[in-house]
């Protein structure tokens, strides 16, 4: 059955159901901060979503980034109220069949998406690790000083906040890149540093996939190994105090994450000081 949030005429329209009762109705995720689900008719299917708390900015994603600067992600069908419906854009994730390829794939999304050209303030300053700061043991000022000078010397880029394999979705020719709600802009490569880390954690070479965005990028080499560095340590922060502050209530055992990424935070500034 079809939820009663999802706009019925929208999916009627892109579908070419007859009505919605013939409409196939897919739960892909539900916590209690998002619900996904894809709603298909024959070939033609199409992906509704409903979100709250830090999850419900997508809508507000697509018209600041995705949308004007045509990054690669699905085509924005609907937006009002926190409910979002999406073009399908595959039903295969890199998590899912996580190849070399791919990878090499992921990682020229990443030189697309941080290399448009972007104009706005920055929305993870060196003051927001500040801010956080408060919520781990750790001495963060190495990193502050690194986000500083990152903030002088790499420009703003957008930055899709959750790129790691299972927002990774491919229809057999092009790669997609999906969730977007926690986009901002930061001169920092996190995207990048997850999509190496998650590569390497299956075996994977990282050599080949930084060189691909180097490659694509056109960026100083030296320049993103700063930028990789300074990433991974955003990216944990930002990942830790998230869950603390907000995955504990709502993503089932997201508590099990805390440790190992302030661990890893721990490791990154470290080699920061």
């Amino acid at each position: 059955m079809v939820p009663g949030w999802i706009p019925r005429d929208v999916v009627l329209d892109v579908t070419a159901a007859p009505e919605l009762e013939a409409v196939h109705a897919e739960l892909l995720r539900q916590w209690s901060s998002s619900e996904v689900w894809r709603l298909s008719y024959g070939l033609r299917s199409v992906i509704a979503k409903r979100a709250t708390g830090s999850q419900a900015g997508e809508e507000a994603a697509y018209q600041r980034y995705v949308v004007p600067l045509g990054l690669p992600a699905p085509e924005l069908l609907y937006g009002a109220d926190g409910v979002i419906v999406l073009s399908d854009v595959g039903r295969v994730t890199l998590e899912q069949e996580p190849t070399a390829d791919g990878f090499l794939a992921a990682a020229e999304l990443v030189a697309r998406i941080h290399t448009a050209p972007v104009d706005g303030p920055p929305g993870f300053p060196p003051e927001r690790v500040k801010e956080l700061a408060g919520w781990v043991e750790l001495d963060l000022e190495p990193l502050v000083e690194a986000l500083e000078r990152l903030h002088q010397d790499a420009p703003l880029g957008v930055v899709h906040g959750d790129f790691v394999p299972k927002n990774l979705v491919t229809d057999g020719t092009r790669w997609t890149a999906v969730d977007w709600p926690l986009a901002y802009l930061a001169p920092h490569l996190s995207d990048l540093y997850t999509l190496i880390r998650d590569a390497v954690a299956l075996g994977y070479e990282r050599g080949p996939i930084l060189a691909r965005y180097v490659e694509v990028s056109g960026t100083d080499p030296f320049l993103v190994d700063r930028q990789l560095l300074v990433g991974g340590a955003c990216f944990c922060l930002l990942a830790a105090t998230f869950v603390m502050a907000e995955g504990v209530r709502t993503i089932p055992g997201s508590e099990d994450w805390i440790a190992p990424l302030l661990a890893e935070l721990a490791e990154l500034v470290e080699q920061l000081a």
